[in-house]
């Protein structure tokens, strides 16, 4: 099986959702995503790039996605993140992931950053020895914190009521 990785474009974001819902599905989040084809176009590939994707492509199918974008540490200095790291379930355990995984460190490197990061999810027991395989440290007592769009309108509407009194 010989696949092609590389840099997306444009007109890979159709199997880049693809994928990404496929994750949405596998994480039980199904209708999570609302993210559009539009999005990752205008996003990745406008004025200002906001992500850089890896896809892996087999026979003119993507199979296979890394999107990463750079981040900055105030202990580190530049940090690339792993928003996602994602192989077709028909194509897991085919080698897809470490080939992935190679082109993000390696683009890392050459970048000079100081860090790559990303999550797992605790239960994805199968993600989690595949990243301590490869020499990740799985740091387990650090938790993911997040505002929503809706947590972050709440925030602010308490605020300015607070604010206000």
């Amino acid at each position: 099986m010989s696949c092609l990785v590389r840099i997306a474009t444009k007109k890979d974001m159709t199997g880049v959702l693809n994928l990404i819902k496929e994750l949405a599905l596998f994480e039980k989040e199904p209708n999570a995503v609302e993210i559009t084809i539009d999005d990752l176009i205008k996003d990745g590939f406008g004025s200002f790039s906001k992500f850089t994707c890896f896809v892996a492509e087999k026979s003119n199918k993507i199979v296979g996605i890394a999107l990463v974008y750079m981040r900055y540490s105030t202990w580190k200095g530049e940090v690339l993140h792993l928003e996602d790291l994602i192989v077709s379930k028909s194509m897991r355990g085919a080698g897809l992931g470490t080939a992935l995984l190679d082109k993000v460190v390696k683009y890392g490197y050459d970048l000079g950053v100081k860090r790559i990061s990303w999550e797992v999810l605790n239960w994805n027991n199968n993600a989690i020895a595949f990243y301590e395989k490869k020499g990740a440290n799985i740091m387990k007592d650090w938790s993911v914190v997040q505002l929503n769009d809706q947590a972050i309108k709440t925030y602010l509407e308490n605020k300015k009521q607070n604010e206000s009194i």
